[in-house]
């Protein structure tokens, strides 16, 4: 099945949603212009169509395979792989002082939405190691970075991340691995890791692991876990390649999807690794991995619901079944109003749930590069509290979304000649690796709105307020709606900071998605009024969806906000010992 990046959409939301312009202007990106980025764009584009989507169907239909102790990749990967690598696709994002071409971010959620649209499985190992280089950057020692970074930057070498254990999952805490001390002040690695993707393959020279691990004596629970970094081959003096360190891939899993990602068991016996950061601090550390990895969860869930939702839009104009209203017999499904239902609604959906994946990397381009430190502390905020908002709504959106795409296919799709449901069966796995969406609520209301009592959801409710008066000259009725939608979150983060635990952690998810329909509206009203206003040749469309979004997702906000204001009762009323049969 055929992709085709949606190079204007992206383009315009850059433009009119989150304000790439005020990004360019910060000295960090004074070389970097309108011109470069849509070449970049452009250039991705044709690279995911013409490169990564034709191997799609091969990886999933021929997943990777272990051959001894390594694991062979599916057909086309390898050579795709180093086209990547070559064409430098994985260093856009990375700093310019570590080798990187020093993109702002948002523009990396663009490029990366497309790689992951093309092939999910193979975008999967880029992905990864860009986390990686973030977390060794931030915390590594000197020496460390000059011997890693350089050949992960470009992508000579990959990056892995090992957490997870058969008894330590989204809870690290009973991790059991353990580091030794060596005498050449390394450690020696030993334990078993489960769900390690891309953790072993031949596509690129070697592959940074890193792992988490307890040090001899090291406090029990989370407080006592370190990272380390443990290379598939060391490294010699002079930058070659040596022996091979003492861990493998033991087996693969059998997955529903993502079959071209090697998702790897890994034992460890007494292989060398480097401790990276403090010592007990390791989960402080692989948060700067997977805050980064969790914002590119979302963007996978919206590149996966776009594939999903181009196949079953092209199957629309050429499947004939029944008789369309006011059209002569033979006419397509398309015209069907429940089948445009469907696809306008999968359209908005995923528009606005890319609007918030971009909204996340522009607060965390500004988090960093801003000049003053309050914008920068703003932004870091702002960053932290869309971060889960993002990969969650991004992620359930991608679900939904492929979910409908079969339904437009019908029969058709539930068969797996179509490719519909490969891109169902690709889809799911987002919303529960990166941490599960159920964790993502959490955090946002135990964490990133409790923190600060609030203020910088306050602050960004702010905000979405001047959209509304900005619609009213626009679209009153559209004005209306969000304003009632801001009002629901208004209410909803009151509820929260004011609730006990159990109500807390009961509605959690239901406020995540309360937001999330209400920042994304706000977004795509943003994007459509100014576009307008620059008389935009895409903006009248963009205004319509805007239109339907305020219709049709954002009365969603107010069941939502019901189920908050009922707290923990509503599902703890029923009794456990009737949950099975009544």
């Amino acid at each position: 099945m055929s992709y085709s990046a949606p190079v204007n959409a992206k383009k315009y939301l850059l433009k009119y949603a989150v304000d790439l312009d005020s990004i360019l202007a910060l000295p960090a990106f004074e070389n970097i212009n309108d011109e470069l980025i849509t070449d970049i764009i452009s250039g991705a584009a044709s690279f995911a169509e013409d490169i990564l989507a034709p191997i799609n169907r091969d990886g999933d239909l021929t997943p990777a395979y272990i051959e001894g102790d390594n694991v062979i990749a599916s057909p086309g990967f390898k050579s795709a792989y180093k086209d990547f690598v070559e064409a430098g696709w994985l260093s856009l994002g990375a700093p310019e002082e570590i080798g990187g071409a020093g993109l702002p971010a948002v523009v990396s959620v663009a490029v990366n939405e497309m790689i992951y649209a093309s092939n999910m499985a193979f975008g999967l190992c880029p992905m990864l190691t860009s986390s990686a280089v973030k977390a060794i950057a931030a915390h590594a020692s000197d020496d460390l970075k000059s011997v890693y970074l350089p050949k992960m930057v470009d992508g000579t070498w990959s990056g892995a991340m090992d957490l997870t254990e058969p008894q330590a999952g989204s809870d690290l805490g009973p991790v059991r691995t353990k580091a030794e001390p060596n005498p050449d002040g390394s450690y020696a690695i030993s334990g078993q890791k489960i769900y390690i993707t891309w953790g072993d393959h031949d596509c690129a020279d070697n592959i940074i692991h890193l792992v988490l691990a307890r040090l001899p004596d090291a406090p029990s629970g989370s407080k006592g876990i370190s990272l380390f970094l443990c290379p598939k081959f060391l490294v010699n003096d002079d930058g070659s390649l040596g022996e091979r360190n003492s861990f493998k891939p033991i087996s693969l899993e059998h997955k529903i999807g993502i079959h071209g990602s090697p998702t790897c068991v890994m034992e460890f016996a007494g292989a060398k690794g480097w401790l990276v950061g403090e010592a007990n601090r390791g989960l402080a550390c692989m948060f700067t991995m997977m805050n980064e990895a969790r914002l590119f969860v979302g963007v996978q869930g919206v590149a996966i619901g776009e594939r999903a939702y181009q196949g079953a839009l092209a199957f629309s104009h050429d499947r004939v079944q029944g008789r369309v209203p006011n059209a002569e017999a033979g006419a397509p499904i398309i015209g069907h109003p429940d089948v445009r239902r469907m696809l306008l609604d999968s359209k908005v959906r995923l528009l606005g749930a890319r609007a918030i994946c971009m909204a996340t990397a522009a607060a965390y381009d500004m988090s960093c590069y801003a000049e003053d430190d309050d914008t920068r502390k703003a932004a870091h905020v702002r960053e932290a509290l869309l971060t889960p908002i993002a990969k969650a709504y991004g992620s359930d959106t991608g679900v939904d979304v492929t979910s409908e795409s079969i339904q437009v296919f019908g029969g058709m799709g539930f068969v797996e000649e179509t490719g519909a449901a490969q891109h169902y069966r690709d889809s799911r796995i987002a919303p529960i690796y990166e941490g599960t969406n159920g964790i993502q609520a959490i955090d946002l209301t135990g964490r990133k709105l409790r923190r600060d009592g609030g203020e910088g959801m306050k602050a960004l409710i702010a905000e979405l307020k001047h959209t509304v008066e900005n619609a009213k000259v626009h679209d009153a009725a559209m004005a209306e709606s969000l304003s009632g939608g801001i009002s629901y979150l208004e209410e909803a983060t009151d509820v929260i900071l004011a609730a006990n635990d159990m109500d807390t952690l009961s509605v959690a998810t239901n406020y995540l998605n309360l937001a999330g329909h209400v920042i994304s509206g706000a977004l795509l009203i943003k994007a459509a009024i100014r576009g307008l206003e620059a008389e935009d040749a895409h903006a009248s469309q963009v205004m319509s969806l805007a239109r339907y979004h305020s219709q049709v997702v954002l009365p969603e906000s107010g069941a939502h906000l019901e189920f908050i204001r009922a707290g923990a009762a509503t599902l703890f009323d029923f009794p456990e010992a009737s949950l099975g049969d009544l």
